[in-house]
């Protein structure tokens, strides 16, 4: 029974209120790592709004029964994001977004989105080896596709991820 008891408050807690993913891929490197385990919460913003600089896990949008993807947050409802020369610019901004999390210079098109309302701008911090928003295949991400809110890496090196 004690069991049983154990197994079902588990997969309640699973389902909803935490997260708990394999990282399968580089585009997070080096905040998180191929192969790290991270884990977050789903009811992080059940009263608040997702924001700017925020790891999150979401829908995968190219395999929806694939694995979920983890990203940060780099535009808002509602915002301009500006590639230029390899720096992100949010609503045309004089000075670039600060991102002291990006390990190497991204070399990708000068390009301009403009964030549609309900929806968010996600890139991975390993900019030349991630497939998020700047791709037309994943594009902008729904709110209601937004998993929860990533907080720590727990393997193989716990630490508190910002």
């Amino acid at each position: 029974m004690y069991i049983g008891g154990g197994f079902l408050a588990a997969v309640i807690l699973s389902n909803t209120v935490l997260v708990n993913a394999e990282v399968t891929s580089g585009s997070m490197e080096n905040t998180i790592m191929t192969g790290d385990h991270i884990a977050g919460l789903r009811v992080a913003y059940w009263f608040g709004k997702p924001e700017r600089l925020d790891i999150v896990v979401f829908t995968n949008p190219i395999t929806p029964t694939g694995d979920p993807y983890v990203k940060r947050i780099i535009g808002l409802p509602g915002d301009t994001v500006t590639i230029t020369d390899g720096q992100v610019y949010i609503n045309n901004a004089a000075t670039p977004l600060d991102e002291p999390y990006i390990a190497e210079a991204m070399t990708f098109p000068d390009n301009t989105y403009s964030v549609p309302e309900g929806h968010y701008f996600m890139m991975g911090d390993n900019r030349n080896r991630s497939t998020d928003s700047r791709f037309p295949d994943v594009g902008f991400i729904p709110r209601d596709d937004i998993i929860g809110k990533v907080y720590v890496g727990w393997l193989p090196n716990p630490r508190i991820l910002k």
